[in-house]
Formats: C-alpha cells, sequence, structure tokens
C-alpha cells in the first residue's frame, strides 16, 4: 500500500474522546486489524486498543485467514487491497465463521460498487481512507458522526466514469479481462485505471 493511499496517518489515527452517545463495548472486545501498511497498521491497533478493543494484528491474508481459524473476532477491520490478495475474502470468511461479527473495509480505492460488494459479502460498513480512528470506531458500533452533505460536493465527471468502471468490474467478479470486453477497452488500459486511487 504506496503512502498516500492512509493520508496522514498521524493526524488519522487519534486517542479516543468523551462521547455519551457511543454505547458500551460487549464483553468479547476481540478485534482483527489487518492492513499492509506496517507504521498505519501499528497506530490504528494502540488507537483500538486505547479504547477498549483486544487487538490481533495481521499483514496479509493468508495471517488474517489463520486468524480467524483460531478464534473468529468479534470485530474486524480490514484493508481492501493487500499484498497477497484481496481483503473481501477476509470479511467473507469472517461471516461465515462468525455472523454476529461485525467486519469493516478500509481502503484508499473507494468506490461505490466496491461498497455493495463489501457488504453483500458481510462488511458491516465501508470507510474510505483517510478514516480517523473515532469514525472507525463510530462504524464497528453502529453510531453516526456527522458528515458533510452529499449533494453539496457531487460526483466530478471523471468519478462518476470510475464509478460505472467498477460496478461492471464488480459484476464481472473483478475479471479484468471480462471485464474489459464488456466495456470495449483495451486490457492494460483498464489495468492501469483499476490500479489508481478514485478520483475526486
Amino acid at each position: 500500500m504506496n503512502r498516500e493511499d492512509i493520508g496522514d496517518t498521524e493526524h488519522a489515527v487519534t486517542e479516543p474522546q468523551a462521547d455519551a452517545l457511543v454505547p458500551p463495548l460487549p464483553d468479547d472486545r476481540s478485534l482483527l486489524v489487518l492492513d499492509d501498511d506496517k507504521p498505519f497498521l501499528h497506530r490504528l491497533a494502540r488507537a483500538m486498543e486505547a479504547r477498549g478493543f483486544v487487538v490481533t494484528q495481521c499483514e496479509t491474508v493468508a495471517e488474517g485467514l489463520a486468524a480467524l481459524e483460531n478464534r473468529p473476532p468479534a470485530f474486524a477491520i480490514v484493508d481492501m487491497r493487500l499484498e497477497d490478495g484481496n481483503g473481501l475474502d477476509v470479511i467473507e470468511k469472517l461471516k461465515e465463521a462468525r455472523p454476529d461479527a461485525r467486519g469493516i473495509i478500509l481502503t484508499g480505492y473507494g468506490n461505490i460498487a466496491t461498497a455493495v460488494t463489501a457488504v453483500k459479502l458481510g462488511a458491516f460498513d465501508y470507510l474510505a481512507k483517510p478514516a480517523d480512528a473515532d469514525e472507525i470506531y463510530h462504524a464497528l458500533m453502529a453510531t453516526s458522526i456527522e458528515k458533510p452533505d452529499a449533494q453539496e460536493n457531487p460526483m466530478s465527471a471523471d468519478r462518476v466514469r470510475w464509478e460505472h468502471i467498477q460496478r461492471v468490474f464488480e459484476s464481472c467478479d473483478r475479471n479484468v479481462s471480462e471485464t474489459a470486453r464488456r466495456l470495449n477497452m483495451h486490457r492494460r488500459t483498464l489495468q492501469r485505471i483499476l490500479a489508481k486511487r478514485a478520483p475526486r
């Protein structure tokens, strides 16, 4: 994961703030944090521990799946794009092993189509990087925080095109060749588009 994909993590991961509206943590506070950016992973893990979670840190899909085998956690924060695969696979296995678990996909490659796929596979929520620890905590605990009105910042034409490509990509089960065929696009061109972050 490139450094730019996680934003300013020194500020993105913060200490907990008092919030009377957030419900208390359940008895099972086990949390899997899976991200292949070590500095971000360690900071986020510390921030979640400060909020009362018992954290298991993993850097690869293989490590994440192994952790699920040992003891499926009650909560999970999973990066989507990892060195050895896709974090959605971990979310899917988590929901199979523990249907009541709350898993969140966290990624710098946010798009609506992937968000829909993540929810279908069992993700409880979907957050685009950079997301701070308070935002992640609220998502895990299913509480709301104030966000800007989407109508004040409508998607650009480039973003609309990006979203369309992503919807087709997801409908093709993330098969690049089939997506390129349906979009009448050169495969390498599509690969370059998919490798980039979503336009604003």
